[in-house]
């Protein structure tokens, strides 16, 4: 059966993992899912992740980050959806937290944070939030 949102599949391994205290979580590779992995880490949620093979196919290989015990990630969810896409243009770009969490945008200039995002005055769909 074909998955209808490979993105919110991994976001959902993500969580998985971190309730079960895993180190790592083992998803199927894309460019899409290895560039929000690029920002995840860039902002420090999780430590890495390396390209593996997974019967035949590529994967990635996710490894999860704790501070004292805690999942660094306490929030991780989807926000544009297969059924309902949900853009916004660089000025309406929502605050996670009041600027502690962060939402994750596919913009023309790639996958950036929204930090990133306004930075570069670019807006995209928004893709999910994190805290």
């Amino acid at each position: 059966m074909a998955m209808t949102d490979p993105l919110g599949d991994m976001l959902t391994r993500i969580r998985n993992g971190q309730q079960a205290k895993k180190d790592s979580v083992l998803t199927p590779a894309s460019k899409l899912r290895a560039h929000v992995l690029d920002v995840l880490q860039r902002e420090g949620y999780i430590r890495g992740y390396s390209e593996e093979e997974l019967a035949g196919q590529k994967g990635l290989r996710i490894e999860l980050k704790y501070f004292e015990g805690q999942p660094a990630i306490q929030h991780l969810a989807r926000v544009s959806k297969p059924g309902r896409r949900v853009y916004s243009g660089a000025a309406k770009l929502p605050r996670v937290r009041n600027g502690l969490g962060m939402t994750i945008v596919s913009t023309p200039r790639g996958v950036l944070s929204d930090a990133e995002a306004r930075e570069q005055n670019v807006g995209g769909e928004v893709l999910a939030e994190v805290f």
